[in-house]
């Protein structure tokens, strides 16, 4: 049965939900097994002890590039058509945005995609710094954020088309692209294998991860080639469908459709429950005398309020919108650890638990 077939059988909207699913089932697998985290790779790097956990996110971001890259090299993706790059977006946003998040990942001891991961390994702190992480995302697409967001994002806006993408900026084109990925992988790779010699699996686990994102771009291309109705070509994000999510469990005449974004969390979170299953890690973990609850909430709206403002978070900006060479987004990746590494400085100086 071919796609076009699949799509007339069961809908757009359910081979969407269902391919998304089982995506998030790998990328939760896989982050799973192999502790793709930005946050360790940001505080590896802060403490000057750059290694095992930064060689893991950046072998899974340099694969990601190379991958999403090669799939535009051959036409199977056209990245004129994101959000990242036909709709207008915001500078100041991605900015200030990145900043936000990058300090709130360090406050809950995780990213937005990290918090789903841990979760589902019984990680009741990153439970409920998910629940808020959700909540105020809600609250700045349409709540009592929403003013802040557009003021903040007003300050400094950006046409859709050529002036969002990075590669036209340059001159270099898609081969240029292209070759710059594969420069990074490269480098990846060599770095990867000076800090974990011999751990083939952990290096696939870590490509997998990146690779995700490609097979994310490149099915919601497809299904939009081959659908007669509107469909949006994504990838992997985290903010806008916790945001769905929540909404669907309060009230299901509150949200729209299903779509991709509807099965990226459900997969993410079983494949990160079979992973931590098979790896015997499950276990229930709460609060500690040494963690600070304010911490995790604060950490968590800063982050909901931040991945708004930035259009996505480490995940949903920094590595789906980076492999297309998106200016906001590579904005918010650099603001991501930019923001991160000056909280960690304040947590040093203020002697606090991180």
């Amino acid at each position: 049965m071919n796609l076009a077939s699949l799509l007339e059988t069961w809908g757009d909207a359910n081979v969407l939900a269902t391919g998304g699913a089982l995506i998030g089932l790998v990328f939760g697998f896989a982050a799973q097994r192999t502790r793709f985290c930005a946050r360790a790779a940001v505080l590896e790097c802060c403490e000057g002890k750059a290694g095992e956990r930064l060689s893991v996110w950046l072998l899974a971001f340099g694969t990601c590039l190379f991958t999403v890259q090669g799939l535009v090299v051959m036409g199977w993706l056209k990245p004129s058509v994101t959000r990242f790059m036909a709709q207008p977006g915001s500078i100041s946003g991605a900015i200030v945005g990145g900043l936000c998040f990058g300090a709130g990942m360090i406050l809950t001891r995780g990213c937005a995609s990290r918090l789903l991961v841990l979760s589902a390994n019984g990680n009741l702190r990153a439970l409920l710094s998910g629940l808020i992480f959700a909540v105020t995302v809600q609250a700045t697409i349409g709540g009592w954020l929403a003013p802040l967001k557009l003021s903040v994002t007003q300050l400094w806006p950006v046409d859709g088309g050529p002036s969002r993408d990075l590669l036209l900026l340059g001159g270099i084109g898609n081969t240029g692209g292209l070759i710059i990925s594969a420069a990074l992988l490269i480098f990846a790779w060599v770095f990867f294998m000076r800090h974990h010699a011999g751990r083939w699996a952990l290096g696939l686990g870590a490509a997998l991860t990146g690779t995700s994102i490609a097979m994310g771009w490149g099915l919601t291309q497809a299904i939009a080639s081959a659908s007669f109705e509107p469909v949006p070509v994504q990838s992997l994000s985290f903010s806008s469908p916790s945001a769905e999510w929540l909404m669907r469990v309060l009230s299901t005449a509150n949200v729209g459709s299903w779509g991709f974004d509807s099965g990226v969390l459900p997969g993410t979170f079983l494949g990160s429950l079979i992973g931590a299953l098979l790896g015997r890690e499950f276990k229930f973990e709460g609060f500690k005398t040494e963690n600070k609850l304010g911490h995790y909430l604060s950490g968590a709206i800063l982050m909901g309020f931040g991945a708004v403002l930035a259009s996505g978070c480490t995940v949903g900006a920094g590595m789906t919108g980076g492999a297309i060479f998106a200016l906001t987004a590579w904005l918010t990746l650099i603001s991501i650890w930019l923001g991160a590494g000056l909280a960690w400085r304040l947590s040093k100086s203020m002697d606090w638990v991180i």
